[in-house]
């Protein structure tokens, strides 16, 4: 089996899921009973002893399945051999603010890139119990069942959703710009605090498009998949290929990803 094959995907997909699903059943243990949320350096980036558990037990699933692989974890950052093709970009707890908060918008996020490229991804919210998976040239799904992208064709007609780095209040390039004037072009923009969510969410049709900055590779490395597994565009806000370490991303239902890509790049950042 190539590294690419249908079946070899397939076995990368179902442990990404075995990881996300044991990942999301340490957040549904601690939800509401957490005992020590800390700052981890700016204000608002928030780590908990559910993030941690949750990082130890996807760990745990793909160390002992795929040992010679790299992976990339928010909590761990980067663990294994750094020449491999294959790295994991896990986030154990994305949404980890309204989490503690219990303000119930949360996942665990596992993608697989291959030489670069985000190949798998596996989103599970354990709060509403939705499991998306997507692989690729195998199809996204919510729930075992499949799942599209919306036919919204035009941003007057559409509902987006983007959010704020951890840096807002340090740079000008804060998104809020960007935020106002879409929210008078669409019928509504929406903030969840949870970027793989966001992804998941365009991928099954709420949502039309997402874009937003200050991004780390496993906030969206799953979400990547899902959206283009659904039939939906992701790439830099100008419409050239996606980045992963960029922190920028434009993911869409492709009917309005060139004019909702347009009207970011005439946006100036709001003078402060």
């Amino acid at each position: 089996m190539g590294q690419n094959s249908p079946d070899q995907l397939q076995i990368f997909l179902d442990i990404a899921t075995e990881a996300a699903l044991a990942g999301g059943a340490i957040l549904q243990k601690y939800w509401g009973k957490l005992e020590a949320v800390q700052e981890k350096g700016r204000p608002g980036d928030l780590v908990t002893e559910a993030d941690k558990y949750a990082e130890n037990a996807v760990l745990e699933i793909i160390k002992r399945h795929f040992p010679q692989h790299s992976i990339l974890a928010e909590e761990s950052g980067q663990l294994g051999d750094n020449s491999s093709e294959y790295l994991w970009a896990i986030d154990p707890l994305d949404g980890t603010t309204n989490y503690a908060h219990q303000y119930p918008f949360f996942a665990t996020s596992i993608g697989l890139l291959i030489n670069g490229v985000p190949k798998v991804g596996v989103v599970f919210d354990p709060f509403h119990n939705e499991l998306f998976r997507a692989a690729t040239g195998l199809g996204a799904t919510r729930n075992r069942q499949p799942i599209q992208v919306s036919q919204t064709s035009s941003l007057s007609k559409s509902l987006l959703v983007t959010g704020f780095a951890y840096d807002r209040r340090e740079t000008a390039d804060n998104n809020y710009a960007e935020f106002c004037h879409l929210t008078h072009l669409t019928q509504g923009v929406r903030r969840s605090g949870a970027a793989s969510v966001d992804l998941a969410h365009v991928a099954c049709g709420r949502l039309d498009g997402y874009w937003e900055r200050g991004l780390s590779p496993w906030d969206i490395a799953a979400g990547i998949v899902l959206v283009q597994e659904a039939g939906g565009t992701v790439t830099a806000y100008d419409r050239s290929p996606l980045v992963i370490h960029s922190g920028r991303i434009l993911a869409t239902n492709s009917y309005i990803h060139e004019s909702l890509s347009d009207e970011l790049l005439q946006i100036s950042p709001l003078k402060v």
